[in-house]
Order: C-alpha cells, then structure tokens, then sequence
C-alpha cells in the first residue's frame, strides 16, 4: 500500500506550522503604596489644589491581602480626599484598563470602604458640600463634654486658615465619655485616620464607657465674627480598676493631625493627661506599647516635672556620690545604682509615674548631676551597661537569665514550651545560657551606645528648656 502524499499546494499550509499560542504576562500586581495617595484638606481650595496636603500613612499595603497588592489593573490611581472638617472621605479612582491576568481583579470599592466604612461619600459635589453642611460637625459634637483646659499657641498655626503662620489659637482640651452616642459618632469618623496613621491601632469599643477621648480643640473667628471650632488631635484613654477602690489611666492612642505636628500640641496632650491623673487622684498612667517618637516626649516632659521635687533630687544627689568615687570598672562588685524604693513610690504617688518609666528617667537624672559630665562618663557607661547586661541576662549569668532547657516531647517543638523557674536548691547542670554568638559583647555595648546617645538627646533639650529657653520636646 502506498504512502498518501499530501498536497502542499495550499498556501496557507506555511502560515499555519508558524502560529503559536501566546500567554498573557502572570500579574505581579502593583504595592498599595504605590498606587494611592490621600489627601487632608480642610477647604475646597486645598482640595483643588491637594499636593500640600498630602499625608503619609503607616502601611497602605496592609489593608490589601497578604501581600499587600493590587490586582487586575493597568496605569492604576486612586486619589483620596479626607476633610478634617467632618471626616469624611471621597476617593477617585482611575485606571486605563483592567482584566483577569491570574491573580483576579482587586475589588477596590471593598477594599476601600474596610477602611473608610460609612465615612466614604460617593462624589466629588457631595464631598465639597460637607465643607457647607458639616462645618459646626466639631462644635456641635463637643457640647456635651467637659472643658479640661484652655491655652494660648502663637505662631505656626497651620488651620483652616493657610496664611495665619503668626496667629494666636485658643486651644482648649475637652473630655468626652466614649459610651455616649455623640461620643461614639464622633470616633466613628476618626477610626480611618486612626487606622492610616496610628501604627499598629486598632478601633476602641465605642460602647465602653470606661474609654474616654480627650480632644484638642483649636478656636478660630472667622470673617463672619463666628466661632469656628477644628480639631488638632486627641488621645483615647483607658480607665481600669485598682485595688482597692482606685483607677489606673491606660494612653492606647494619641494622634495629632499631620499639619499640626510639631508645634507642641503633643506635648500638651500628655501634660493634661498628668493633670489629670494628679487631680483625681489615680493610681497611675500608663501607655500602651508608646512608639520611640512618643517615648521621647513622654521622658522629656516627666524628667521636668521631676527636676523641682526636693525627695528625688536627694535620691539622685547620694547616687551621684558614688558615681563620683573612683573608677567603677575596676571594682568586682560594680553597682548599678537603683534609685530607693521610697523616690520609686514618691514619683508614683505624687506625679503618678509608674515605676517602669521612672526607671527610664533616672538613669537621665543622673546623668544631668554629673558635674563635670566629661570626668565622669566612664562610671556612668559602666553603670548603664550593668544595668543593660542585668535587663538581658538576669542577675546570675548562669542561674537566673534568659535560658535554654532541652526537654523531651512527643509535641511539636515548634508548638510547644516550657517555663522554668530556677531557685537556690535546683540543679542547676541542666541549665545553659544561650552564649553561642561569638559578638554578644559588641551587641550589648551597642545598646549601651543607643542608649547613651538618647539620654544625652533627652538631656540636652531639657537642659534648654529648663534654663528658660524654648525648645520644643516633640
């Protein structure tokens, strides 16, 4: 049987051998951050004209999945407008196209509104005329709280007036009990900048009314002679209950609006919060987990309320003598000069600092006794690298530190732990102290820097402050 021979006289035989299949580019998605920028104005002018009023948020990415993309789009951008009259918020978005390149389309609309919820309007007009129909939203909202304080700030205030850089503000603090509905509706519109600029936040339960706002209201008249009221920040707080019949005051959020940043307003805030805490008679203040920015404040404001009080200067006084007695590092026993037991309960009984952060203040307290500095800073860095050895590895190297206990398990190892807890009679053999990176030392001498340098930081600028001269600690 002969082989069928095929015609290769169809011209299209050719074309068809050369086509090939083609595959669309696997969608790497483009970074939340990358693609969006907001925005907060507080007139249709800084609307029109928003690059000034830009904000830079925490982490975008971390309201866009796992991995914080965008999917599904090209030439992707999303412009968002956040008033700080009502906290309200538009956003624009354009693209100039969009599909399925395997990695799905990214529902923007969702994605948006589980950040901005009920607060996100649907147009351009609408969220111009909130500027008109909201503009007593703060005035209104705060009748029902409580006027804590009122003071003067002159000069740099960037409000709704963008040529007032001279002005003098009237800026008064209002309580508000959270567990109110004005309360409530008011937090409610916040919660999108608490989520976009305080790190790590999460919303308050605005049915709790153990929480409580304290808001920094700033005072301006207007060419109509009328009060306009706006919002420079505020703190939530959280009130507990101490044995036996007293309360502790928790910080879990403090945010002072971008344009009023570094101007003193944060500073206040936690002054108030001191007043407070002194005046009704609380046990102690506290903060949630406070970020290094705010940690600074916090140190430079408490180490000037602690300067003037004569029971502490005495404490500090009798450590700086030692200080000053010869070469610490070449003693055995080098001390660590903890401030007494009675100058700890002075600081929380009288200016309501708990002891963790009064510990931190010490270590400057003495560091601005020493006279001159420079003769004995060797003792010094002996006595803040004792103290930075003992916080890492306890008080025996080998009996009371962070340790390593090799215990048999049918468990999975990394599911599972054990606490232990070394006393005078324990054997001690089957304990070992994790020394296994050669650099410990470089380690913990580098801390020992990092923490010079902040204390000399902190130092310097209340050294300022309190020779009269102004410095801002924020």
């Amino acid at each position: 049987m002969g082989q069928k021979q095929q015609n290769n006289s169809d011209p299209n035989i050719e074309t068809k051998k050369r086509r090939r299949v083609g595959f669309s580019a696997v969608d790497d998605g483009v970074e939340a951050k990358h693609s969006i920028k907001i925005f907060l104005v507080s007139n249709k002018e800084e609307f029109l004209a928003p690059e000034s009023s830009v904000i830079e948020p925490v982490d975008l990415n971390a309201f866009f999945g796992d991995d914080g993309k965008i999917y599904g789009y090209e030439g992707l951008k999303i412009n968002i407008w956040v008033s700080s009259i009502s906290f309200r918020a538009y956003a624009d978005i354009t693209f100039e196209s969009s599909s399925d390149r395997g990695k799905g389309i990214t529902d923007l609309k969702v994605a948006l509104q589980n950040i901005f919820a009920e607060t996100l309007v649907e147009s351009k007009d609408e969220f111009l005329q909130t500027f008109i129909t909201d503009k007593d939203f703060i005035r209104t909202t705060i009748t029902s709280g409580e006027v804590l304080q009122q003071k003067v700030f002159n000069g740099q205030i960037n409000g709704s007036n963008a040529n007032a850089d001279s002005a003098t503000s009237k800026v008064e603090v209002v309580r508000m009990v959270v567990g109110s509905m004005a309360t409530g509706h008011l937090y409610s519109r916040l919660i999108p900048l608490v989520l976009l600029l305080v790190d790590g936040s999460s919303p308050i339960d605005v049915t709790d009314p153990h929480w409580e706002l304290y808001l920094v209201i700033q005072n301006e008249t207007d060419q109509q002679g009328e009060i306009q009221c706006g919002l420079i920040g505020f703190a939530a707080i959280y009130r507990f209950y101490h044995y036996p019949g007293g309360t502790r005051l928790r910080l879990s959020q403090i945010l002072v609006l971008p344009r009023y940043q570094h101007k003193g307003y944060g500073r206040h805030i936690l002054e108030v919060l001191n007043d407070v805490a002194i005046s009704e008679n609380v046990f102690d203040i506290t903060i949630e987990e406070p970020l290094d920015h705010l940690q600074h404040i916090r140190t430079c404001v408490d180490i000037l309320r602690l300067l003037p009080c004569e029971p502490i200067q005495q404490s500090v006084n009798v450590a700086i003598s030692l200080l000053e007695q010869g070469r610490l590092s070449k003693k055995t026993n080098r001390p660590r000069l903890m401030p007494p037991s009675s100058a700890i309960e002075y600081a929380r009984k009288n200016l309501k600092i708990n002891k963790k952060q009064f510990l931190q203040c010490w270590e400057i307290l003495l560091y601005l006794g020493l006279n001159p500095v420079e003769r004995h800073m060797e003792n010094f860095l002996s006595i803040i690298c004792n103290r930075v050895k003992y916080d890492i590895l306890g008080k025996d190297s080998g009996t009371s530190g962070k340790q390593l206990i090799e215990v048999s398990t049918e468990f999975s190892e990394e599911m599972s732990f054990v606490m232990f807890k070394s006393g005078a009679n324990v054997d001690n053999t089957t304990v070992q102290v994790d020394d296994s990176q050669p650099n410990q030392e470089e380690q913990l001498q580098k801390l020992v820097q990092e923490r010079v340098k902040e204390i000399q930081l902190i130092a310097e600028k209340v050294s300022l402050h309190y020779e009269g001269s102004v410095v801002a600690v924020n």
